[in-house]
């Protein structure tokens, strides 16, 4: 065969290959979910920011700073109390079981795991953990958002199984103004 003819057989091949590829676009699966971006993930939003934390009566309790971790997976909650305690929590909202969870740690080794979510407006989780007679107490802490700039955390525990509650921290988050 011609090396002529060899030529014209390659470029009607490649022509021939060439106009039954698929368009690039018809072919294409579907982008992959980003992770993380359902709506639940953004229920505790809401918290994120620099804050000052009163009590109700406006004494300084403490500063708390809510960032984003994980990519956009968690929230990451470092707290510093107005007399030099320190605490750190870790939020993540758990898809499978449709639920929120906090692990919080503080630097007296303190381990309360909490679980919950959203009722009406506010942010509800709920746990168990010893008290200091090694009976349990129930653990209920509820964020509730009064404006953009303001949440109103309150901190409840009940040692009768949820019979009866007693407030242990109030606090009012106010963005900082650093």
């Amino acid at each position: 065969m011609s090396s002529r003819r060899v030529a014209t057989l390659v470029l009607v091949l490649l022509a021939a290959l060439s106009s039954s590829a698929t368009p690039s676009n018809a072919a294409d699966p579907p982008p992959a979910p980003v992770p993380c971006s359902a709506p639940a993930y953004r229920q505790f939003d809401f918290w994120i920011g620099d804050w000052d934390v009163t009590s109700p009566q406006g004494q300084l309790q403490g500063t708390n700073e809510i960032t984003k971790a994980i990519g956009e997976c968690s929230l990451r909650e470092r707290w510093t109390g107005a007399k030099g305690g320190r605490g750190e929590s870790l939020n993540a909202y758990d898809a499978a079981r449709r639920l929120w969870h906090q692990t919080w740690i503080d630097a007296q080794g303190t381990l309360l795991t909490l679980e919950g979510g959203m009722r009406d407006s506010s942010m509800v989780l709920e746990g168990v953990q010893p008290g200091p007679d090694g009976r349990p107490v129930r653990q209920r802490i509820t964020w509730t958002p009064r404006s953009a700039d303001e949440v109103h955390q309150v901190w409840d525990t009940s040692s009768d199984d949820g019979k009866t509650w007693t407030t242990a921290f109030h606090g009012v988050y106010r963005r900082a103004k650093r």
